[in-house]
């Protein structure tokens, strides 16, 4: 472990009990983020394994992806359809403070595990509850991916070049959104629970779709009182101008925004023109986005003269933020990941050392910490998770 993860280190979260029933991402997510700050996290598996076992690559049989989602969690298979393996489940929701499932809604009903059988055992219990469309609505029975939450909040729809298709992210936007909103609405009802004397739990009803919605900016308000539609403009935005994505002269890209007028004039000065600070056309927001195209190519013309290394230096002089894009292999050598381990090498059982994404965010007192990646074998922990259920009962 990295000297700014030390081992003997408190976790904030030492002493919450978490199930993680969930499969693939945004639900596994939630508990790998609750893991990372020292929750006791037992993942429930299929005896066929989670499907994120066969998302991604893998190495000598090994999947990667699964190394990182399953961190800090101890594995056991279960087949909800047994009877005795509904058991174990159960003692593991009397056991737990949050569950954390995203089945199809009232499939654990038909199981005899709704929230209510199960908060009769445990009335502290906090259940977070993932679906695609939510529990309630027309919709809710409906089969929900990230794929279909980033289409139906309107995220596909403005996202992509203005004469291209809408376009989806490469990556789980949707479940990833939809995780963070999870931990910290199972922290929310965790602190609610514990500040009454009933200590009481409740549900959280958490859909993929409604998290990214919430974060789109102020689409819904602008179509309500001006009745406008955010329409697709790849790099550019409708809100401020020049920003955009820059080719360089050595076939790099980098990219800026101009998020205010201190910041355009600032970038004004970095292309070595600080006069279009007194342009009209430039000189105030709503001015700089009515001559977006003007203000852009005079940006981009610059930069597509000038070194990567150049166009940096310059911004860097004027003050003016700017950013490389990056692929992988840039960000595990670029020295702001290397000095805040953005990035953290671990050891691994079944592959040696591994570098993934670190523990965030970084809290002062008591940090996260990867204590153990995701083991590669299913079933892995069955004794080890069994025989803490027994010691509880005793």
């Amino acid at each position: 472990m990295s000297a700014a993860e030390p081992e003997g280190a408190p976790a904030a979260l030492t002493g919450l009990r978490v199930v993680d029933m969930a499969s693939l991402y945004a639900g596994p997510l939630i508990a790998t983020i609750l893991g990372d700050f020292g929750a006791d996290v037992v993942k429930v598996e299929h005896p066929r394994g989670d499907d994120a076992r066969r998302w991604g690559k893998a190495r000598d049989g090994v999947p990667l992806w699964w190394k990182v989602i399953s961190r800090n969690k101890d594995l056991i298979a279960l087949d909800l359809h047994k009877p005795d393996d509904r058991e174990i489940a159960r003692d593991l929701c009397r056991w737990a403070d949050v569950v954390i499932e995203n089945f199809r809604p009232g499939r654990l009903d038909s199981w005899g595990m709704s929230y209510d059988e199960l908060a009769a055992d445990n009335p502290g219990l906090v259940m977070v509850k993932v679906t695609g469309f939510g529990q309630t609505g027309p919709y809710a029975d409906r089969p929900g991916f990230g794929t279909l939450a980033e289409a139906f909040s309107g995220f596909a729809a403005i996202t992509g070049a203005a004469d291209g298709p809408p376009t989806l992210p490469p990556f789980g936007l949707a479940d990833g959104v939809a995780a963070l909103t999870g931990a910290y609405a199972a922290l929310t009802a965790l602190r609610w629970r514990d500040s009454r004397p009933d200590g009481r739990g409740q549900v959280v009803d958490l859909s993929l779709y409604e998290p990214l919605f919430g974060i789109l900016g102020p689409q819904v308000i602008e179509y309500d009182q001006l009745g406008i539609l955010q329409k697709r403009r790849g790099n550019r935005s409708p809100r401020t101008a020049p920003r955009n994505a820059y080719r360089t002269a050595d076939d790099r890209w980098v990219t800026l925004s101009a998020g205010t007028q201190q910041i355009a004039n600032r970038i004004f000065t970095a292309i070595g023109r600080p006069e279009l600070a007194d342009d009209e056309r430039f000189s105030q927001p709503a001015a700089r986005s009515a001559n977006s195209e003007l203000v852009d190519g005079i940006v981009a013309d610059w930069i597509a003269e000038q070194r990567l290394a150049d166009v940096l230096e310059a911004f860097e002089r004027a003050q003016a933020p700017i950013a490389p894009v990056y692929e992988t292999d840039q960000i595990v050598r670029d020295p702001q990941y290397l000095a805040r381990e953005t990035v953290v090498s671990v050891p691994d059982a079944d592959l040696g050392r591994i570098r993934m994404q670190n523990v965030i965010p970084k809290l002062s007192r008591t940090p996260g910490r990867i204590r153990r990646t995701g083991p590669a074998e299913v079933d892995a922990d069955r004794d080890a998770v069994l025989a803490r259920l027994n010691t509880e009962q005793e």
